[in-house]
């Protein structure tokens, strides 16, 4: 495969070097997805999240089976709560509360069903999971460590949600100088608007957050790059 990889994005191309990129899979969890979860709590539609399943799974699987990197992150809290602000865990005033019982277990709490990764993107062997207690997946992990470890300069997002833990990933990684693809197939809102700001917001001002493309340009630029795969459907 060619060293370099350019993809078709916005506001301008998108080139990584594949032993120097990283998937990220944010909190693809039941909380948020599935119904009964953290997400319905709060009085979301959990069923506007689903159709970003299957293109990331498509991304995920074209990842395993180049043998690169995948990192997938869930939020949530040490059983204890003692890593759980009361600001955060009494905002919005929920219907259930963060660490109380719901139809998954304990919401946003670790070792629940709920906390856990949805059964279609779940991590195989040697994926990295990161587990953090804030929206921002280098808060509170040693996500960083572990990118800078590995000497990887560029990441390409997935996940939930857009505006919020998406989007606060991909501030956090730009401030520390990774290069971020955001895939807006990939990633989804409870509110379409706040989706399509977001998704304005990263690739604003010649990109000043990340790019933004899809699921559908990222593959078809890494089979051009070998060219046996043939391209993306």
């Amino acid at each position: 495969m060619s060293k370099e990889i350019r993809v078709h994005a916005e506001p301008y191309e998108y080139t990584f070097d594949p032993s120097r990129v990283a998937l990220v899979c944010i909190d693809f969890q039941r909380d948020f997805v599935e119904a009964g979860g953290f997400g319905e709590s709060l009085g979301n539609d959990v069923s506007t999240l689903r159709g970003t399943i299957e293109p990331t799974r498509a991304v995920l699987d074209k990842f395993r089976a180049e043998s690169w990197t995948v990192i997938h992150t869930r939020e949530g809290h040490r059983e204890d709560l003692s890593d759980l602000f009361p600001s955060k865990r009494d905002r919005g005033n929920p219907s259930l509360r963060i660490g109380e019982e719901g139809p998954m277990g304990r919401l946003l709490t670790r070792g629940s069903k709920g906390h856990d990764i949805i059964p279609e993107l779940y991590p195989i062997e040697g994926e990295t999971v990161i587990d953090k207690p804030g929206k921002g997946a280098f808060y509170g992990t040693d996500l960083e460590t572990i990118l800078r470890a590995g000497g990887k300069t560029h990441l390409i997002l997935t996940g939930v949600t857009t505006e919020v833990c998406v989007q606060s990933t991909a501030r956090e990684a730009n401030d520390r100088g990774f290069e971020c693809l955001i895939l807006s197939d990939c990633t989804g809102s409870y509110f379409p608007e706040f989706y399509r700001s977001a998704l304005d917001m990263f690739k604003a001002q010649g990109g000043i957050v990340g790019w933004v493309g899809t699921s559908k340009d990222l593959l078809n630029a890494v089979n051009a790059a070998n060219p046996e795969n043939g391209e993306s459907k």
